[in-house]
Order: C-alpha cells, then sequence, then structure tokens
C-alpha cells in the first residue's frame, strides 16, 4: 500500500441567488471570510495546493480547491465541511485529480 498522497479537485459554484451582488448581505461576507480562513488553516496544514475563483459574478463564475490528502474520504470531509458548503450558499463537487505540471 502506497503512502503517496492524492490529489483531488472541488469545484464550487454560487447558489443563483447570490449572482445578483444586491442579493449579499454581511451573512455571506461572514461566510466567505470563514470559507478564505478555513483554506489558509488547510495550506498552513500542508493540506491546500491551490485556491482560487473566476473574477466577476455570473453564471459560469466558479472557485476551485486543489487538495493533497490521504484519502478520497479526507478531500470529502473538508468539502463538505467548507463553510461556504455547510452554510448553503455554494454548492461543490469533488473530482479526483493529478497535477501534471507546476510552475516553480
Amino acid at each position: 500500500m502506497s503512502n503517496e498522497k492524492k490529489q483531488f479537485i472541488y469545484v464550487l459554484k454560487l447558489i443563483p441567488s447570490l449572482l445578483n451582488m444586491d442579493n449579499w448581505t454581511e451573512r455571506e461576507e461572514k461566510i466567505v471570510d470563514s470559507h478564505f480562513s478555513r483554506l489558509q488553516e488547510l495550506l498552513e496544514e500542508g493540506k491546500l495546493v491551490l485556491a482560487g475563483k473566476t473574477l466577476g459574478i455570473d453564471e459560469k463564475t466558479f472557485g476551485i480547491v486543489i487538495l493533497e490528502v490521504e484519502s478520497e474520504e479526507e478531500a470529502l470531509s473538508i468539502m463538505k465541511n467548507d463553510p461556504t458548503v455547510v452554510e448553503g450558499i455554494m454548492t461543490a463537487e469533488l473530482f479526483p485529480y493529478k497535477i501534471a505540471l507546476i510552475k516553480k
């Protein structure tokens, strides 16, 4: 059995009502702040490879989180516990992933 860590990517998308910035409240801003803090923790733990989002907000907007963890179960747990997912302001989908090239 290999101890090599596995890579996963999860894709986040805002719920349709939040594609209109007029619908954002302090609640959503606080959730996104918690989401960012959690990503910073994952980075410090060595589990986060990369996180980011497309610019602008429309129906094509999405964010990605690339993880390097022990198992799919761990990746799924991280995704399901993302504050944006827990609070229902974003949907998320997990994919097995393999980084082929990366900037040094």
